[in-house]
């Protein structure tokens, strides 16, 4: 089933989404790779707060790279997710309501969106450019000095996305081992 949604993404409309599920996301979304999630974890091991409201916010494991002129942002697919597994489930814990990359999740990433009721979306890779033309606006946002890894806030607009793994544990990935068997 094919749906628009927007962020943010609230808890009721993560309850919808089933894994398999064909998504449009529109609204507002941050990039964060692995540097970034290194530094929001320094930060929450220091007793400090992550500098960006994660409440039912969407992040997208991508490192655009610069825009060619009149463009908002250049080509910009996301990287493996499994790479921020080691720091996704305190940013769960913070509110964050889901997470855009490619390749499955660990375990503990899944407990933890099932306990925090969170959702995980694939975004196509290969595409990064295809991708670039629903962003509407770009600006780097945190960690400046990080460059393509520095968090970013994106407006996009009718971004396509598949329910890789919705807040019930179910995932796709499992789905597809199944019928290789």
């Amino acid at each position: 089933m094919e749906m628009n949604i927007r962020t943010p993404i609230t808890k009721e409309i993560i309850k919808k989404l089933k894994a398999g599920d064909e998504v449009l996301l529109s609204g507002v979304i941050f990039t964060a790779r692995d540097a970034a999630h290194k530094k929001f974890h320094d930060l929450l091991q220091r007793g400090k707060h992550v500098p960006l409201n994660l409440k039912d916010a969407v992040i997208y494991y991508a490192g655009p790279t610069p825009p060619a002129p009149g463009k908002a942002i250049g080509s910009c697919g996301p990287t493996t997710s499994s790479r921020m597994d080691a720091f996704t489930p305190e940013l769960l814990k913070l509110g964050l309501g889901g997470m855009i990359g490619k390749g499955d999740r660990s375990g503990a990433v899944i407990k933890a969106m099932k306990k925090y009721c969170a959702v995980y979306f694939l975004a196509p890779g290969g595409l990064g450019a295809l991708l670039s033309t629903k962003v509407k606006s770009a600006k780097a946002i945190l960690f400046k000095e990080l460059g393509p890894e520095a968090v970013y806030k994106l407006e996009v607009k009718d971004f396509p996305l598949i329910v890789g793994i919705d807040s019930k544990g179910h995932n796709v990935y499992d789905t597809v081992k199944r019928k290789k068997e």
